[in-house]
């Protein structure tokens, strides 16, 4: 499902207008990202939550030259899924 087919789904649940909608979505998308670039963590009862992890430093290797690449610490998003939503999940 893309962005576009979710705004459609929740258009037709809600009775509300695609446009409203898509703007809803754009404003909880923003919240939640500036939530995470704040550092601060995100809980939704029932579906998870999104925090941000610090991931170390590595040393990988060129693929192509086999040259070693030193790869810097950084901050990336993390998801874990409720219990509910994982229950949900793997009964299909």
């Amino acid at each position: 499902m893309n962005k576009a087919e979710l705004v459609s789904k929740v258009a037709e649940a809600t009775s509300q207008s695609k446009t409203v909608t898509r703007e809803v979505l754009e404003v909880f998308l923003d919240a939640v990202s500036d939530t995470l670039a704040a550092g601060n963590k995100i809980e939704i009862r029932g579906f998870g939550s999104f925090k941000v992890k610090r991931r170390k430093q590595q040393v990988a290797r060129n693929p192509r030259t086999g040259e070693k690449v030193t790869v810097p610490s950084r901050f990336v998003p993390s998801f874990k899924p409720s219990r509910q939503l994982l229950e949900k999940v793997g009964k299909k």
